[in-house]
């Protein structure tokens, strides 16, 4: 258990949280004090991860990019823990690196309905508990790719860059209400997306990759882990509308 706690009894959504970077932000949650529901696509992953943590993770299976899933989890979250401080939108999902002209319309609107749609979706549902309450917190996994875009990745850049715009739109409308909104910044880090942001995954590519990172390593799910406990927790209670990058200085 983490000695500082610094998210004690509050009550967290996690989305996209059973792997890859939000696994990590799953357990630091976890660590820090928190209870946790990690709304995952991928039920049996979720389950596992949940069961791993401990009695105070739960899992829904949750498609972030589905209306009808959306308010599914808000009704079983309730029944769980009834409104949660925070929720944080990590579900992503990216494209196969390739010029514009050879991504087809299912893979764009794949990109666009988890990346974008989810947080709108979540937003509607959550948010207005969050003003009734007069608190909240909201923390968005964007990415680098969002501020310094990488070729090839033109639509998932694209996505990141929309939800970075919206983490600042939504900061500055729901500040008088006390809901501060953040997003994080991550570089590739090693998650099951590195093989698709690579198109492959040989020591030649990854060494092309680290090239661009002035630290010299991908980031891991602890280092967004950290950053987002932070960023959610009270000592962060003057930080709204922020993007931060957690890229071993590659934005830079």
């Amino acid at each position: 258990m983490g000695s500082n706690m610094e998210l004690q009894g509050k009550k967290i959504i996690i989305t996209g949280g059973a792997s890859g970077f939000g696994s990590g932000i799953s357990e630091k949650c976890i660590e820090n004090g928190a209870t946790i529901i990690i709304a995952d696509i991928n039920k049996s992953l979720a389950n596992d991860k949940a069961n791993e943590l401990g009695k105070n993770a739960h899992s829904i299976s949750t498609d972030v990019s589905n209306v009808n899933s959306v308010k599914n989890l808000k009704i079983e979250s309730e029944k769980i823990f009834g409104d949660p401080d925070i929720i944080i939108n990590n579900a992503g999902v990216t494209h196969n690196p390739d010029f514009i002209e050879n991504i087809s319309n299912e893979e764009f609107e794949r990109v666009l309905n988890v990346n974008v749609k989810s947080v709108f979706l979540m937003s509607k549902e959550f948010v207005p508990q969050m003003k009734t309450r007069q608190s909240g917190v909201i923390l968005n996994i964007a990415s680098t790719a969002g501020i310094s875009p990488r070729p090839k990745l033109t639509w998932y850049n694209s996505t990141k860059g929309w939800m970075i715009t919206a983490t600042k739109s939504l900061a500055i409308e729901l500040a008088p209400f006390k809901i501060r909104v953040n997003a994080i910044n991550p570089v590739a880090g090693e998650t099951p997306l590195l093989k698709t942001f690579m198109g492959e995954d040989t020591p030649e590519m990854r060494e092309k990759f680290l090239s661009t990172i002035p630290l010299g390593r991908f980031s891991t799910p602890e280092d967004m882990g950290n950053a987002a406990v932070f960023l959610c927790s009270d000592k962060a209670s003057m930080i709204t509308g922020v993007a931060l990058e957690v890229d071993g200085g590659r934005c830079i």
